[in-house]
């Protein structure tokens, strides 16, 4: 198994006192997979995706349980140096929000490179080429154009799907897709989907995570149910959950994914 993540729970303090965020979540992945994992904001899916390689900030976060197993290896147990070494090389994120996660202040070609150079033993000038191949596989029409940019002289479309290029181009074991087209209209929305859908490869698994189950029905194969922190219902088929869900927040969920359809 790729991933398998064990009676999870992730607190956060605060001038209050703790507030567990996830309480006791098991979950798991393999690699071909796409496990899409959907709730309202506030129900924990970010925090725990963002857990897998300790992306959340500690302090505040903490993990009162759990072990997350990256390949039989424990992530919440991991030094520092160890977890760097899996950021980026066998664990891509791709962010909600590129302009929060790509630097204002450095070209769209330094920023990849650098992914690069993190991780691989190669030249520079090897690793601009691998950036701008994989800026053309992700659908930029001009890669070296686009390389050359900042940041905010790219469209939100452009933007996610540097961030893709970036988070998928060292070939990761494990592909994190937090909430990919949030910020997108419902046109560059379906192109990012579509994209990210044909980039999949049998070796490696995706974790989508959005809000919307229309999103999440167009990617998973497997499907977790989120709701206040706590997994409500956890499928090994897609298709078997929208056939038959369990649980009756998954019933609405699904009801309203529909009434969505019909309007659109």
């Amino acid at each position: 198994m790729l991933l398998e993540i064990d009676d999870l729970s992730v607190s956060f303090a605060t001038g209050e006192g703790e507030v567990e965020a996830v309480k006791n979540v098991s979950l798991s992945l393999d690699r071909g997979e796409v496990l899409g994992i959907v709730g309202e904001s506030g129900s924990g899916k970010s925090s725990v995706a963002m857990s897998v390689v300790r992306l959340l900030p500690s302090p505040p976060a903490s993990y009162p349980s759990g072990r997350i197993l990256l390949d039989g290896e424990d992530t919440l147990s991991l030094p520092a140096w160890r977890l760097r070494s899996i950021r980026g090389k066998r664990v891509g994120v791709v962010f909600q929000d590129p302009m929060g996660s790509l630097s204002p202040l450095r070209r769209i070609a330094d920023q990849l490179v650098e992914t690069v150079l993190l991780h691989e033993d190669v030249s520079r000038r090897a690793a601009l080429d691998l950036a701008l191949e994989w800026l053309g596989r992700v659908g930029i029409r001009d890669p070296e154009r686009a390389a050359k940019a900042y940041p905010h002289e790219l469209s939100g479309g452009m933007q996610q799907r540097v961030m893709i290029a970036m988070g998928m181009m060292l070939g990761p074991d494990l592909v994190i897709a937090d909430e990919p087209t949030t910020a997108l209209d419902v046109t560059v929305q379906a192109q990012i989907l579509r994209l990210m859908k044909s980039l999949r490869s049998a070796s490696s698994g995706v974790m989508l995570i959005s809000h919307d189950l229309g999103v999440i029905s167009q990617m998973a194969t497997k499907i977790a149910v989120m709701k206040e922190g706590r997994l409500v219902e956890f499928s090994s088929s897609a298709e078997g959950f929208f056939a038959n869900p369990r649980d009756p927040y998954s019933r609405k969920l699904i009801a309203e994914a529909r009434k969505m359809e019909m309007k659109t």
